[in-house]
This record gives structure tokens, C-alpha cells and sequence, in this order.
């Protein structure tokens, strides 16, 4: 198979993408070892290839250590924190660790807000899918399309980034208050 029979493989894959919503996350509980295998299975999508790895025992502890995470309960994980452990890995593809946590931490992850978050998440990587089995399709330089997604997500990135500067400053400043 060549590069572009595999790319056109993986973009029809992801035109069919759908992460987890909230009611389809594990109710029970679950210890790092299990959450570790759970969410490799979930986020295999999104890995650069098979020796890769989007999260850690030790990024999950550092996550917690950190703020980004809340403490697990009687060391598990339940739904919630499912929920921002795949957050997270998506989001830390772009976004500093600081920039997640004031993200995630001023009212926590929400169901509602997990919702959202997926729904844009998925829009978002199934256009960008169809896009590029279509480019593969008309024989667009694979470099050229590299090229332009790459650009497109600085451009986003950057953005996302200036919101996350502002409401932290304003959340320092609200903080510091009397």
C-alpha cells in the first residue's frame, strides 16, 4: 500500500469517527492500568503510528500533581475523569498544559461541556477527513495538503491559545481581588 492508499484509508476511518460520548464512557470506576488500555483502544485514531503513545501512567499522575486533573478516588477514575483524560490528550496536540488547565479548571469539565467539545472535535476531524480523501482523490501533492492543514491549525492554535491568555489573566485578576 502506498502513502497515499494509506492516508485515504485513514481519512475514510475518521469520516466515521465517534469518540465516546459521556453515557458510553465506563460507569464503573476504573484503576490506571485499566484506564491506560481503555483509552489507548478509544484514541488509537489520533496516534502517529503503533510506538506511539498519547498518555502515561506518569502524564496522568503529573495531570494530577499539576491541577489539570482532579485527584482520583481511592485511586480510580470514574466517568468524569474519563472524560478529561480524553480531552486532554486531544487537546494537548496544540494547547500548553497551562493553557488545559485554565481551560478545564475554572468550573471543571462538565457533561455539557464534554458534549460540546466532542461535537466540535468530531465535526471538525470528520471535514477535515473528507477533505483529504478528496484530495487524494484528485491527486493533490500530499505534501501541498500537509502543507495547508498544517497552517490551518496554527492559525486555529494560535487563536485558542490569545482566548486562554485572556480568561487566565482574568481569572488571576479575579483571584487577587479583595
Amino acid at each position: 500500500m502506498n502513502a497515499i492508499e494509506k492516508i485515504t484509508s485513514w481519512a475514510e476511518e475518521g469520516k466515521q469517527l465517534s469518540p465516546p460520548d459521556w453515557e458510553q464512557l465506563p460507569t464503573i470506576p476504573l484503576y490506571v492500568d485499566q484506564v491506560l488500555l481503555y483509552l489507548r483502544d478509544t484514541l488509537r485514531f489520533f496516534e502517529r503510528d503503533e510506538d506511539d503513545v498519547l498518555l502515561t501512567n506518569s502524564m496522568i499522575n503529573n495531570y494530577v500533581k499539576n491541577g489539570v486533573l482532579p485527584h482520583p478516588e481511592k485511586k480510580k477514575y470514574n466517568r468524569a475523569h474519563l472524560a478529561e483524560l480524553v480531552t486532554i490528550c486531544m487537546l494537548k496536540q496544540v494547547l500548553a498544559i497551562q493553557d488545559i488547565r485554565t481551560l478545564l479548571r475554572s468550573e471543571g469539565l462538565t457533561e455539557e461541556m464534554y458534549g460540546s467539545f466532542l461535537a466540535a472535535h468530531t465535526g471538525a476531524v470528520r471535514e477535515t477527513c473528507a477533505a483529504l480523501a478528496e484530495s487524494c482523490a484528485n491527486g493533490e501533492d500530499l505534501r501541498r495538503a500537509a502543507l495547508r492543514l498544517a497552517a490551518e491549525a496554527n492559525a486555529k492554535r494560535a487563536a485558542a491559545e490569545r482566548i486562554l491568555k485572556e480568561l487566565g489573566e482574568e481569572e488571576q485578576r479575579g483571584s487577587a481581588a479583595p
